[in-house]
């Protein structure tokens, strides 16, 4: 046990830089809780592993008032045609003010997200890496690889699929090991455009983790499954690797030179027994791990950090009701867990076995009814995650899309990440709770219930217009009254 100066407690270390522990850390600025993320590369990281934010992603940008940024610099692309890479039309009558993906690349999302982190006033060290931690009733010790020592009352691991967290945490994390490796990559080709066109369509009818496309620059994005599962997946592939792949699947090499960057990934499907131990958590591939079929990791471990931010922020300043942060793991838990057997059916869904290549033209067949569409697309966009709060009303744990109010929008009303009382009555009341939830008496003729009480990550805790009922659920999400 190493000896800390106590003076200088950090409230909450986030151990990775990526895109979940830079939303983390700007959820719990909002409450003003001190925080220090610790990313162990000296350089943000070029490769592009995401390609954009699903639906619910988009919802959560704009409910802080960052979509104007995101948008800005992406595209927008329709819903449909991501459960299987089966082609399908957007799903009618989705529910959400956002029905559209957004195509931006990763590096530039943790850029923004870093952006606003740092606004908000999170210290970000790069350069940094944890190799020991300890934890006690009062805290936890983090000792870093250069033997700096801190002292922080919570540590949360964002810090990837070989979470050094949940390593030393002793977690277990059980599931599949990778089964299949994919190489992926940036480069110059010489083939033609529309030859190169030709030549991708042909092989996806058969190889659906197949791809070389444009990608921007002269530079093409090249993904091409690899020969087999490497020892060590940390060290990329060469040129050289690239092209006998190629070769292999589509009968040409297409020409590629000059790579930008190389990497590999694998299939393996895996989550962490529990997402709490004491003081420490994880979230993000530190919780769980999957194919990118559907491009839902990132968007995931966004999901995360929203859920667990104002929890882990109410901890810290004391008013947070009993078993309100062991709520973050039986929430998100079973949601990955879902997550992970969606990806599981998908990637066999792609498979060029003729028997898998049968059952994806059933279901895509079963996808032209709409309703098995809507369903289908749901589970990967997000929109139909369910939290359980209680028996009651439909709308209780769903996440409430923005409405349109007579003064505006509902989700510009949530930029600060406080709970909401949106009444439509005008007889309600947070007295007592007033430093925690924000009462707005507003209409809209898009939401057909008297009021609703929303969690700072959105979703319904109470739907209803008795004052009695309110003042019963509000201590269940918000603590003691302060008066």
């Amino acid at each position: 046990m190493f000896v800390i100066d106590m003076v200088d407690v950090i409230d909450v270390i986030v151990v990775g830089g990526g895109p979940t522990g830079l939303m983390l850390a700007s959820e719990l600025r909002l409450h003003d809780v001190r925080v220090l993320v610790l990313e162990r590369d000296t350089e943000p990281t070029p490769y592009v592993r995401s390609l954009g934010l699903h639906v619910r992603s988009i919802e959560v940008m704009d409910q802080r008032g960052l979509l104007e940024r995101f948008l800005a610099r992406g595209t927008r692309y329709p819903v449909g045609g991501f459960f299987a890479a089966i082609a399908k039309p957007s799903p009618a009558g989705l529910d959400t003010a956002h029905p559209y993906v957004l195509g931006i690349h990763q590096p530039l999302t943790d850029r923004l997200l870093a952006e606003r982190a740092a606004e908000l006033g999170a210290e970000i060290r790069r350069g940094h890496e944890l190799v020991e931690l300890s934890q006690d009733e009062r805290g936890v010790n983090a000792e870093l690889a250069d033997g700096t020592r801190l002292r922080a009352r919570y540590l949360v691991g964002c810090d990837g699929g070989r979470s050094t967290v949940r390593k030393l945490l002793g977690v277990g994390f059980p599931g599949e090991p990778s089964r299949a490796d994919t190489l992926l990559g940036e480069m110059a080709v010489t083939m033609p455009p529309e030859k190169l066109a030709e030549v991708v369509a042909e092989v996806r009818t058969t190889h659906l983790r197949f791809g070389v496309g444009p990608f921007g620059d002269g530079v093409y994005r090249v993904v091409v499954p690899a020969e087999g599962v490497a020892d060590d997946r940390a060290v990329p592939p060469t040129l050289d690797e690239v092209k006998r792949q190629l070769r292999a699947i589509a009968g040409t090499d297409f020409g590629v030179h000059a790579p930008r960057w190389l990497s590999r990934f694998g299939d393996a499907t895996r989550q962490a027994e529990r997402y709490l131990v004491g003081r420490v958590l994880l979230a993000g591939d530190a919780a769980h791990i999957h194919p990118p079929v559907g491009g839902q990791g990132l968007n995931l471990g966004i999901q995360d950090a929203f859920n667990l931010g104002w929890k882990l922020a109410a901890e810290v300043n004391g008013w947070a009701p009993a078993k309100l942060l062991d709520s973050y793991h039986t929430e998100r838990h079973p949601v990955a867990a879902d997550v992970l057997d969606t990806t599981r059916a998908m990637t066999q869904l792609m498979s060029p076995e003729p028997g898998a290549r049968a059952v994806r033209r059933l279901v895509a067949e079963l996808m032209d009814f709409d309703e098995v569409n809507r369903f289908l697309t749901e589970k990967i966009i997000a929109t139909g995650v369910r939290y359980d709060v209680g028996e009651g009303h439909e709308l209780l744990g769903r996440r409430l899309r923005d409405v349109r109010l007579s003064r505006g929008r509902l989700y510009e009303l949530t930029h600060g990440g406080r709970g909401l009382l949106l009444d439509q009555t005008g007889r309600l009341s947070v007295a007592g709770w007033e430093d925690r939830v924000d009462h707005v008496v507003d209409v809209s003729d898009e939401l057909d219930v008297p009021a609703v009480l929303l969690r700072p990550d959105g979703h319904v805790a109470w739907v209803g217009e008795d004052g009695g009922e309110l003042r019963d659920r509000l201590p269940v999400w918000f603590g003691a009254p302060s008066t």
